[in-house]
């Protein structure tokens, strides 16, 4: 997690999936190429370490013999949590985790972050991006079947719920605008269904 989403987003996609997902941590930082827990990770034996991460030679759920490189080894999928913006820094910076084979899904999602917008249709939370990646692994037979991972979308759910409607609220007076650029943002938010 770069170090402005662990100061500022306290309740971020991050660490609502951290939350929910037992065997996760969270590494902060920048240059993650001397980070010793990470190497520690990378290290172990027992892991089968990728990083989550779109390429041309991306492994997916689908991959012919993904099952069998993984052996006994557990998934290790790293993920990036950062602005896009940040994350390329990240990147350029991070030698060791670029180093790892790339992951990456075999359906194609649109993200349900209807109160902030991505750069691209195809970008998605860090939270969706945990579902998603659980959700293929256990159709591969990869990750464990008994594993319910419909907390993470719950909780996403509820989360983009209750901002809109703190929007709202604002907009109808019932709150204070708390930033300079609030004044320019009047038209209530819509909702969606499926949040209802």
């Amino acid at each position: 997690m770069h170090p402005k989403e662990a100061k500022r987003q306290r309740t971020g996609t991050g660490r609502l999936a951290h939350a929910a997902l037992i065997d996760s941590e969270i590494l902060v930082g920048i240059d993650f190429t001397q980070n010793r827990r990470l190497c520690e990770l990378l290290n172990d034996s027992g892991y089968f370490p990728v990083l989550l991460y779109p390429s041309e030679n991306s492994l997916n759920s689908k991959t012919v013999g993904l099952k069998q490189s993984l052996g006994n080894k557990k998934l290790l999928a790293i993920i990036i949590d950062s602005t896009w913006f940040c994350s390329k820094k990240i990147i350029k910076l991070s030698q060791n985790i670029m180093a790892l084979p790339k992951m990456s899904f075999s359906g194609t999602y649109t993200s349900i972050f209807t109160f902030k917008r991505e750069p691209k249709p195809e970008y998605i939370s860090t939270i969706e991006t945990c579902y998603y990646l659980i959700k293929e692994m256990q159709q591969a037979q990869i990750a464990n079947q008994n594993a319910n991972c419909e907390c993470l979308m719950t909780a996403f759910k509820e989360m983009i719920k209750f901002q809109l409607q703190k929007e709202n609220d604002r907009i109808a007076g019932l709150l204070p605008n708390t930033h300079a650029s609030d004044y320019k943002y009047t038209r209530k938010k819509e909702i969606p269904e499926f949040l209802q």
